[in-house]
């Protein structure tokens, strides 16, 4: 073992001011795509919003920007999804110098470099990788904001569908009122409950994966 991973000296003062800067950087990265992140969230609630407006501007205004926007959310998603991945790989690495570096100098004064942490961390800057995969970081953006995002879009078509241009009648009369042009109402509605339940499943299944994930805490000398 000592052949594969030879002993590490001890970090001088210098090596260990560098750390200390490097940090600093990583820790300003990550704050930078956090902030990324908030604008993707922003946009999407902005564009709601204005659908809304429209919608419901007038009881014989159309539900069809509710749907439409539907399509820049998921936009907006994927988009954020992506940088997501981008904002998790410095804020892990970020994450590992707080709990290798940070925290054993501050509890024992020994950075107990025997545990070859620096290693992995060194292997992180020579070969960056992802640490999570697109579907997990979708995931995580669905249950962190994106949920309440499509809940209010959901409800807010349905609650046009219902009240206006008159309260609903009947089930038929939704239905006429959910048809687009010549698409009939029963498809828009059933691929509606298609675009909720497969977020949500993601989502669902995002977590619990998530949940296994932090119950062994992957690989011990793992990052992300």
């Amino acid at each position: 073992m000592d052949g594969i991973n030879p002993p590490r000296k001890k970090l001088d003062p210098a090596e260990m001011g560098v750390i200390a800067h490097l940090y600093r950087g990583e820790v300003y990265r990550s704050t930078i795509w956090r902030t990324r992140l908030d604008t993707t969230t922003n946009w999407s609630v902005v564009t709601l919003g204005v659908a809304l407006s429209i919608t419901y501007s007038s009881p014989q205004a159309s539900p069809l920007p509710l749907v439409l926007v539907g399509i820049l959310i998921v936009f907006f998603l994927m988009l954020e999804a992506r940088r997501y991945r981008y904002f998790n790989v410095w804020r892990a690495r970020c994450r590992w110098m707080e709990l290798h570096f940070m925290a054993p100098i501050l509890r024992e004064g020994d950075l107990h470099l025997e545990d070859h942490w620096q290693d992995r961390l060194a292997e992180d800057y020579r070969h960056p990788s992802y640490h999570v995969s697109m579907w997990t970081a979708i995931g995580r953006r669905i249950r962190r904001n994106y949920f309440w995002i499509l809940l209010i879009q959901a409800a807010a078509y349905m609650g046009k569908l219902i009240v206006h241009p008159t309260p609903l009648e009947s089930f038929g009369q939704l239905l006429d009122r959910a048809a687009i042009g010549p698409v009939p109402g029963w498809l828009v509605l059933t691929t509606g409950a298609i675009y909720c339940v497969t977020w949500g499943a993601i989502a669902i299944i995002s977590e619990q994966q998530d949940a296994k994930r932090a119950s062994r805490r992957r690989d011990p000398s793992g990052m992300g």
